[in-house]
Order: C-alpha cells, then structure tokens, then sequence
C-alpha cells in the first residue's frame, strides 16, 4: 500500500492522538465561588454529565465533539491512503466544521457563566488544544484537496 501523501497521511495521525488527548484534558474549571475548589471540566467528563441530564443534547454534542472529527480524520487516512475517492472530501470539510461548532458552544457557556456572577468558569488548555485540533484537521482537509489527484 502506498502513501499517496506521506506528510499529510502523517500530520492526520498525529492529529488523531491529539483529538484523544484533547477529549480528557481540561476544558475549564468551574467552580460555585472563588472561594471554593474548581472542578476540571473535560468533553469526556462534560458529556457523561449530559447524558444524565439531557439525552437529545447529548446525542447531538457527542456527535460535533467526538464523532465528527474522527470520522473527519480517518476518511483523510483512508483518502491519503488511496482507499477512499477524494470526492468524499467535501462531506469530510463539513464534518471539521461540525467540530468547530462545539468550540464555540463551550466558548458560549463559558461567556454565559461569566456574566451571571453567580458561578466562575475558566478556560482550560483543553479548550485551546481541542480548538487547535479543528482548526488543524480543517487546515489538513484543505491541503488534502490542493494535492496531487491519485
């Protein structure tokens, strides 16, 4: 099997780990008042929680946190691998943007939170590293597209 474009086929890969990495690390801390301990928030954890709380939400969080980027990554293996048609990018693209969705829905209830006063909420190196993984993984589809037709 040949890697019709190693550096991108590589890139994705690694992307893959970092997603993983991305949905245990810290999102924010969150915390009642600053006066008691905060609580990290990961999606992995933030998930279990909506599960319990709120089944269609979390069908539909799950789906643009977890399922969108990986299905995203590995149609670009299997496209970098010459085993899936490069017309399938375009469904590809808009899984990323999916996953960018997520992003902004944390970035919204972390403003919300902010601005109630009642509780305190604060970014983590999660939210940046999961931010990076879209961002990156939209970047990778695009310079997939660019490349040589196999």
């Amino acid at each position: 099997m040949v890697v019709r474009q190693p550096l991108l086929f590589a890139a994705n890969a690694a992307l893959g780990v970092l997603f993983v990495i991305a949905w245990f690390a810290p999102l924010m801390r969150a915390g009642l008042l600053p006066l008691f301990g905060m609580a990290e928030i990961s999606i992995v954890t933030g998930l279990q929680r909506l599960w319990r709380a709120d089944i269609p939400l979390a069908l539909i969080v799950t789906g643009f946190a977890l399922f969108a980027p990986l299905l995203k990554t590995l149609g670009l293996a299997l496209i970098h691998l010459g085993l899936l048609s490069r017309r399938a990018l375009p469904a590809l693209q808009f899984l990323g943007k999916l996953a960018m969705a997520d992003v902004f829905l944390v970035a919204v209830y972390i403003i919300v939170v902010k601005e109630a006063g009642m509780a305190r909420v604060d970014p983590a190196w999660g939210l940046w590293l999961f931010t990076f993984c879209v961002l990156a993984s939209i970047g990778l589809g695009h310079l997939t597209a660019r490349g040589k037709r196999a």
